[in-house]
Order: C-alpha cells, then structure tokens, then sequence
C-alpha cells in the first residue's frame, strides 16, 4: 500500500507543478490507471486515495510541494509526452548527465529567457542526473536583491525543482584561483591599455605592450587590482587568444575587471570581478556539467570558452545549440523594463503588458501550456517567430476542459422584456460538456412586471427594431424599442437560429477587466463571479478567459485571450 501511495503522491505533484499548485483527481486518476492498470478492479479504493492526496497536496504552501518533490521525486514521463525532444547528442560519453539554468538576477524572466530553462531541467529528469540552478550574478551594478527569490518562483511555478543552487558571488574567490593560475602560467595577463587604442591592435592582430610581460610582472599587476591600485576600467584580466582568429572578438577576451559599486549580495567585498565567459566557462567545469543547452547568440562565447579550456587541459561539454525564437512584445530589455518600472510607465515586473513570466501567470496562463509549447518548439536549430496566437492555442487546449463558464456584459445596455413567464432564476450548467462540473443560479429581476436584463453594448449596437435574438440559454425576445432603455418582447423558450447574447439580471455585480494593453473594460457579471477567488481563471462566455486578480476593494479579472 505504500508504494500506491507514492505513486500517488508522485502523480499528484506532479499535475500541481503544471497547474497552478492546484492538482486535479480525476487527471491524477487518469495517469495512475494507465500507469498500474491493475487498480481498475480497486477503482473504488483508489479514488479515495487520490482524493486524500489530491487534498493533502493542494493545501501544501509551493515551498512544501517542492519539499515533498525532491523526497518522492516526480514520475517518468513516457516519450510520447516529450513531443518535440529528441535524445542529447554524446550520452555515452557520460556517466551521469547534468545540465544547469544560469540566470543573471538583473530583472524578471520572461518568455524569452525560459526555453533554456524548461529544455535543461526536463533533459536532466530524463536521464535520472542533475540540474543545477547557478546565479550568474557577477555584475555588481545591475544584480537586484529581489530577483534571486523572484526568479526561483517563477522557475517553480513551471515545474522545475533543482537539485543544487549556487550563487556566483559566493565563488569569487574561486575566480581569483583560477585567474591565477593562467597569469602564472602565461596564458592570461593585466592590460592597463587604453580601450581604444587596444582594440585597433587587436582588429590589426598585433599584440597590446601589456601581452609581453613576464609572468611574475602581471602577478604583480594581479595583485595591485585586487588592492585597489587601479581605478575603474583602469586595468583588465585577458586570455591569451590567437591574435590572427578570424574573428577579433575571440582576440584576447576580457575575463576580469575592476568594479567599485557594492554587490547586493557581498557589499564591496571584491573589487575585481569576472565577466560571464571566465565564470561561466569555470563552474561549467567544477559543476561537471556535460551539456550546455542554450541559443546559438552563443557561438563567440563557446569559442572564447574553449580556448580557456584548453589552456587548462579541461574537456569542454558537449554544446547543444538552437535557434533564436523572437515573439512580438517580448524585444523590451531587462533595462528597458526596470527604467519603465522605475518611471511608473510600467506598475511592475507582472504589468500586463509585459512578456514576463509573472505578468502571463497573472494573465492566466498555465505552466503546462507554456512548457509544452516550448518541448514541442524543441532544440530545432532554426530561427523561428512565436505568435501569441500560438500561445494562447496552447493555452486554451489545457483550460476550455477545466474552466467554469460564466457571464459578463461589458458596457451594459439596460433590456426590459415584458410577457415573459415568471422564472424566479435561471439554472445554467458550469460547464456546457460536463455536468458534473455543477450549476451556477442567475437570479432574474423584475421591473412593473417585465423582466429585466443587461446585455453588452456591443451586442444591443447590432440590432435594429423588429429582430429577434436569443438571451443565451434562457429564451428568444423580439426588440421593440431603442431608446436609453431597450424594450422587447417575449418570443418563445425553445433554441432558434438567431444571433445568442449573454446577459445577466438579479444580483449582477460590477467587474472590471484589465486588457493585455493595460485598458480597462467595466461591465455586470452574473453574481456567481463574486463568490470566486483570486487565480481562479474562468471564461467569460463570448468574451473570453480571465483571471480574477482582486476581489476587495473591487472585482477585478485581467483578460488572458479568447
């Protein structure tokens, strides 16, 4: 029986780390039956075994799911569920994979960044190794003290657990070591050149005055940057590179230089700090990390690498490279985002607007969607545009099953219909496919003996006297008059071949829907909206889904897509 329950329980966290840390039964059901068919005979049993865990699971805090996945760990998914995955080049050369997501903690993730992410971590699941979570954040002028926590919940809340974390302002003295090593050896020196007038040698070929010094004469220089002899920008680490490299770029690269501003992390600790390819190169290293999985704006940088790889004797890892992907809205900056932050032109690192990872969460979109768009985009070495389109397609394939329906009328035009029969409410199914989702009750309201009903502006624009239309899953009425009010009559209750309107009466409460452009639509939602809680995503019928984002001092829903 215990091993049921880990089953179980694998299952269920699983299904929570794609959906919001809300699992579901029946889809944890689903996965158990076909995992231990068996069980059909003792579906009973189970059902109430998933729907303890189901329950246990769902009141968990994220940081306990994540606790209770890295004791039980997360079940094998079988291949089909990895469409887009082909197998990593060079597994035979290894004894244990490992791969590693390494963000720079100088602003929010946004779609762009998390391909990375999502294709290392689900390739170290794969294969039973390990993902290593490293802060690349050796730049103490643009690292932010709250990025580091903000960027791990957002890395959460795709479903992605690692297995070590490291920061890299905790390793500069490793740095130093290293950096050392290749000065001793003649491999790296100190340039105090001039930037200009080195980089004209370097595009001629021709080596700077610096590159000549003897060993013990750059230690020297070594040791007055890590005194504070130089100014900033005054002196440089360098690798010693071929100077006739087709590509000047590659040409003695830069690995160390002088920054004065304190790190949020270590204060002025260290005055001299590495640039991303001396860090990067090193940790990728000591973190045995067999393959880097990233995107081909890379390329310079793996060459710079593996000449630093090579002046230590080290193997370089395999690289797997894929093509850019460019999405509209998704070309604003890290800096570009923190200055419209900073301005008020944005309201924060989730502003609609924005591409981030925690503006499309509170727009209601689910991790499942997002990760199984980009595993179908896969490691596909060509460069492609994502529409948001697509996105919301894939969006939309995990929530129409789930997502409870109900009404809303934006820009209200008030409707009195007089002869109808005397309903005291409508009863309308959550649900139109799934019954068992439940009802929802719309009160209906009257006014000196005609129903009354609001329908939306956009709708009551397109009518003209005299038509017919349907009050969605209620009745037919015929327009009589449009004045401020509209008046109609009552035609019949069975569903004709007329254009359908949602409505509401009774009750209805007043939303306001924030769009992807940050304007707001104000309208009457039927009086179930009010009973829902914040992150529940439902769809507006006929408008599209939403999720709600405030329920005091107002209703509110940011609007995700039809």
């Amino acid at each position: 029986m215990e091993e049921i329950k880990r089953t179980v329980l694998r299952w269920t966290l699983a299904n929570a780390t794609e959906h919001g840390g809300k699992a579901s039964s029946k889809a944890v059901m689903g996965k158990i039956l076909a995992e231990l068919p068996g069980w059909k005979s003792r579906i009973v049993e189970l059902s109430i075994l998933v729907d303890q865990i189901v329950d246990e699971v769902n009141r968990m805090s994220p940081e306990e799911q994540q606790f209770q996945i890295k004791k039980v760990g997360l079940p094998e998914r079988k291949s089909e569920e990895r469409r887009g995955l082909p197998d990593l080049p060079s597994l035979q050369e290894y004894k244990t994979i490992v791969t590693r997501f390494a963000p720079n903690p100088n602003g929010p993730l946004h779609i762009g960044h998390i391909r990375a992410a999502l294709l290392s971590h689900e390739y170290a699941r794969r294969y039973q190794g390990k993902f290593i979570l490293r802060f690349e954040d050796t730049n103490p002028e643009n690292a932010m003290l709250e990025m580091y926590e903000f960027i791990k919940r957002d890395l959460r809340w795709l479903g992605l657990n690692w297995d070590e974390e490291y920061y890299q302002s905790d390793r500069v003295e490793i740095y130093y070591h290293h950096a050392e090593q290749l000065i001793k050896s003649e491999k790296a020196y100190v340039c105090d050149c001039d930037v200009e007038i080195f980089r004209k040698l370097r595009d001629s070929g021709q080596p700077c005055p610096c590159r000549g010094l003897s060993a013990s004469e750059n230690l020297i220089r070594w040791q007055k940057m890590l005194a504070g002899g130089y100014t900033e920008g005054g002196a440089v680490v360098r690798i010693k590179t071929d100077l006739k490299h087709p590509n000047p770029a590659v040409r003695d690269w830069p690995a160390l230089r002088i920054v004065k501003a304190p790190h949020p992390r270590v204060g002025k600790k260290y005055p001299v700090w590495p640039l991303y390819n001396f860090s990067a190169g090193i940790d990728d290293h000591l973190m045995e990390v067999t393959h880097v999985i990233r995107g081909k704006e890379h390329e310079v940088n793996e060459e710079r690498q593996r000449i630093m790889y090579e002046h230590f004797g080290w193997r370089y890892p395999t690289a797997v490279q894929y093509g850019r992907l460019s999405m509209p809205g998704v070309e604003l900056s890290k800096t570009q985002t923190m200055e419209m932050i900073r301005s008020g032109r944005l309201s924060g690192f989730d502003d609609v607007r924005l591409a981030t990872i925690a503006a499309l969460r509170r727009r209601g979109f689910l991790s499942a969607a997002i990760r199984q768009m980009i595993f179908d985009i896969g490691l596909t070495p060509v460069d492609a545009s994502l529409s948001w389109e697509t996105l919301y397609a894939y969006n939309r394939k995990i929530l129409d099953p789930i997502a409870g329906r109900y009404f809303f009328v934006a820009n209200p035009v008030k409707l009195l219909v007089r002869g109808g029969p005397k309903l005291k409410e409508a009863r309308l199914r959550l649900h139109p496919g799934k019954p068992e989702m439940g009802e929802r009750v719309l009160p209906l309201s009257f006014e000196n003996s005609s129903l009354v009903f609001y329908i939306s502006r956009s709708d009551a624009s397109v009518l003209k006297v005299g038509d017919t239309f349907r009050l969605k899953d209620l009745m037919n009425v015929k327009l009589e008059s449009m004045d401020s009010v509209f008046g109609a009559s009552f035609h019949s209750l069975e569903v004709m071949d007329v254009p359908k309107f949602q409505w509401v009466s009774g009750g209805a409460v007043v939303l306001e829907v924030i769009k992807p452009d940050a304007s707001v639509e104000t309208g009457l939602a039927e009086p179930s909206v009010a009973a829902l809680k914040v992150g529940d995503i439902v769809q507006l019928e006929r408008y599209g889904f939403v999720r709600i984002d405030s329920t005091i001092p107002k209703l509110t829903a940011i609007y995700a897509h039809r």
